[in-house]
């Protein structure tokens, strides 16, 4: 795996992370 596709990939968890918490926890945004 090529480093671009390593950062992508972590890009996308780490959003899918903030928009599951953001669901989970609407009073905090």
């Amino acid at each position: 795996m090529s480093l671009e596709t390593i950062l992508t990939l972590a890009a996308c968890v780490l959003l899918l992370v903030y928009l599951a918490y953001a669901l989970l926890r609407p009073e905090k945004f």
